[in-house]
């Protein structure tokens, strides 16, 4: 698995602890920023993320930012990305078991670094379960490629 990273000026600590569990659990990424407290525009760090799950580039990718809010919008105009805002580890789970998330969001204001590596480990580990699962993403992905 290979996994794109970002966060705005907001998510720099947590992002820092992501990649130190993605080190520990062997797992590829690359780091697409920021690297300064001062403030950013959050959609110049999730879209360039989403395009690279989109176009297959990574397998998945993870965003952070203050609240985990606007990286979840940005990253969902990308056509092929299902980014789901996880601020606790079942949440994380089930996007992954249900939804097939591929881009996964979270905000420092909101959870501190022991939970977001919980919340992301799960999210990294967990497979779509597929099955009645697997039709209700098609009806997603039909909708976006008919729209």
């Amino acid at each position: 698995m290979k996994v794109a990273i970002a966060s705005d000026h907001a998510g720099i600590r947590i992002r820092e602890e992501i990649k130190k569990l993605m080190d520990e659990l062997g797992i590829e990424y690359i780091d697409l920023g920021c690297d300064c407290e001062t403030s950013v525009d959050y959609p110049d760090y999730a879209i360039p993320v989403a395009e690279k799950v989109a176009n297959g580039e990574v397998d998945r990718g993870i965003l952070i930012c203050g609240t985990g809010i606007g990286m979840t919008i940005a990253a969902n105009k990308v056509k092929g990305v299902r980014c789901a805002l996880c601020h606790d580890v079942y949440s994380a789970k089930v996007t992954r078991q249900h939804n097939d998330s591929n881009v996964l969001a979270m905000g420092e204001r909101v959870i501190g670094p022991g939970l977001a590596r919980e919340i992301a480990e799960v999210w990294l580990t967990t497979k779509f379960e597929g099955g009645r699962h697997a039709r209700r993403v098609e009806k997603i992905t039909q909708y976006e490629t008919e729209h």
